[in-house]
């Protein structure tokens, strides 16, 4: 059993207490004669305590009507178990999975979570000011150029976690983090097109969080190393967004030049709106064009046709990066080295050897 704090019982079984403060961890522990962390670890079931000492704590919480209070505990010894993710998204699926597996790993700890949601209008200092005087520590899902920003400038001072992009080889983020090893997805993604006969591969790009180079972003870099060990020249990136409208506007680009015939997108979104694109320029998938997406979203599977895709661990990314947090908030807590499920290529229907 884990608790968080306590209070008071609802009504005082002694008349003499009808007026008191409710009683707090610190009375139980000097009724018990021990420490207020000794009460701690009696409450939370934790087998290093005396059995004797056991009874006089359990003795002195039934006698002082004691039942849990989260915030009572968090004052009384510390430790706040409160996380506030900080995000930009909360739509997008590999947002809206990070933060799921997260929600769901704090949940288990005993912890509360609040999100904050980035805009460009914020004042960044004063929005991670705000979010850490909360208590507790911060996650930032750091995916896109304003999550990396806030990453960037949460002090050293505050309890801090992050689920990034995959940084470029050689360098690490600023805080503790996690990352899925996108660059070398793309990179077999595009291998795999290039075997189906295709002569080359576009890319239709999602934002960095690096820059403003959309060829810097790790998926970029690994369809682009997948070209040029090939020894194809690669076509000039496109796209302007994350959503299903960027990728419409990308793909009717695309769709002007017959020799297209294979597309990787950075997310299935993007794949949406350029699957729309070749539809409504009478260009089949995948007779006349192969499609791939990227992340694997609910939706990709019953879209026509079924969206060839690369499946990525975004819920793992979460806990995982939960766990780095708590170890940070919790003396006794050593994280587990993160266990992601390794990047995935989908095979559905959008993706198939080129036509004659």
């Amino acid at each position: 059993m884990v608790v968080t704090g306590h209070t008071s019982s609802g009504g005082p079984a002694d008349p003499r207490r009808s007026h008191q403060k409710p009683a707090s961890i610190r009375d139980v522990a000097q009724a018990a004669g021990v420490s207020y962390q000794t009460v701690s670890r009696v409450i939370n079931d934790h087998p290093n305590v005396k059995e004797e000492t056991r009874r006089r704590v359990e003795e002195a919480i039934e006698s002082l009507g004691f039942r849990r209070n989260a915030t009572a505990f968090a004052l009384a010894s510390g430790v706040t178990k409160t996380v506030t993710v900080l995000t930009s998204n909360t739509v997008l699926y590999g947002y809206a999975a990070t933060l799921q597996g997260l929600e769901e790993a704090a949940r288990a700890a005993g912890y509360s979570v609040g999100v904050r949601v980035l805009t460009p209008e914020d004042d960044l200092d004063r929005t991670i000011a705000t979010a850490a005087a909360a208590g507790g520590g911060l996650v930032v899902i750091g995916f896109d150029r304003l999550g990396a920003a806030a990453l960037d400038r949460v002090p050293s001072s505050v309890p801090c976690a992050a689920a990034v992009e995959a940084p470029p080889p050689g360098r690490t983020p600023p805080r503790p983090a996690v990352w899925v090893d996108d660059r070398t997805a793309a990179r077999a993604a595009t291998e795999y097109l290039l075997d189906l006969g295709h002569r080359t591969v576009h890319y239709v790009a999602i934002p960095t969080s690096t820059g403003s180079r959309r060829s810097a972003a790790p998926r970029a870099e690994g369809w682009r190393q997948a070209l040029v060990a090939a020894g194809v020249t690669p076509p000039p990136p496109t796209g302007k967004g994350w959503d299903a409208q960027a990728g419409y506007d990308a793909g009717r680009k695309l769709v002007r030049d017959p020799d297209v015939t294979a597309i990787l997108c950075g997310n299935d979104d993007l794949a949406l709106g350029v699957l729309r694109a070749l539809h409504h320029a009478g260009r089949s998938v995948p007779g006349d064009v192969s499609v791939i997406g990227f992340d694997d979203a609910p939706h990709s599977q019953f879209i026509t046709p079924a969206l060839t895709t690369v499946r990525l661990d975004f819920q793992g990314l979460g806990r995982s990066a939960f766990g780095l947090l708590r170890g940070q908030l919790e003396s006794n807590y050593q994280p587990p080295e993160p266990t992601l499920v390794g990047p995935e290529l989908v095979r559905r229907e959008s993706a198939g050897s080129r036509s004659a």
